[in-house]
């Protein structure tokens, strides 16, 4: 991972909704609470603006993270977040303490590359159709990619890639080939209008 991400928060004792619209309110800050590893749980809050500009990078959703806060550290992955319906703000956010030990599960967005380069689009006349755009993968925290990229190279019409398909680390497991699922990922097939003109065309 060449990205790292680090945040400072603070403790908060005022529970409630209340409590949190007047953070959100008069102090432009996130309430958000940290969990997990049979510890207690601690309600912390985060400045939005480094929130929100933490939030633009991809791999914010997909990396450990490091919270600082009443001098100590949590290293965390971000497991739920609320967005408020209609305008630019962090409502809520929950982190996920991990043991850097032990195997987590985390999704993780797919990059698709190459499709315009594949000759089932570029002379063949089909279009891509992504059934996945991420997957869960189970891994110790020091393994978890940013993104997995699936190459479309040599995808030709009518070519089918599955998860099993996927170039990973061998510390890597996908969740659902785990259960035996191996579902498709990508596809290329005719398009519409290039099936009418085949069709017009015999």
């Amino acid at each position: 991972m060449s990205v790292s991400f680090e945040m400072n928060a603070e403790l908060r004792s005022d529970m409630g909704k209340g409590a949190s619209r007047r953070l959100r309110r008069e102090a432009d800050l996130v309430p958000a609470v940290v969990y997990g590893l049979g510890l207690p749980a601690l309600s912390i809050s985060v400045t939005h603006k480094d929130m929100f500009l933490n939030l633009e990078h991809e791999g914010f959703y997909s990396h450990v993270l490091t919270i600082n806060v009443d001098g100590k550290t949590e290293k965390v992955i971000l497991k739920d977040l609320q967005r408020h319906p209609y305008k630019p703000r962090i409502l809520h956010a929950d982190f996920l303490r991990v043991d850097e030990n032990a195997t987590i599960h985390k999704k993780v967005p797919l990059h698709f590359v190459n499709g315009d380069r594949a000759p089932g689009v570029k002379t063949g006349g089909g279009q891509i159709e992504k059934s996945i755009t991420e997957v869960e993968i189970v891994c110790l925290p020091s393994q978890l990619p940013e993104f997995i990229e699936v190459n479309l190279i040599g995808m030709q019409l009518n070519d089918v890639l599955h998860l099993s398909d996927l170039k990973l680390s061998s510390a890597i497991t996908i969740a659902e080939l785990a259960k035996g699922h191996d579902l498709a990922v990508v596809s290329v097939h005719r398009s519409k209008a290039g099936t009418a003109e085949a069709a017009a065309a015999e």
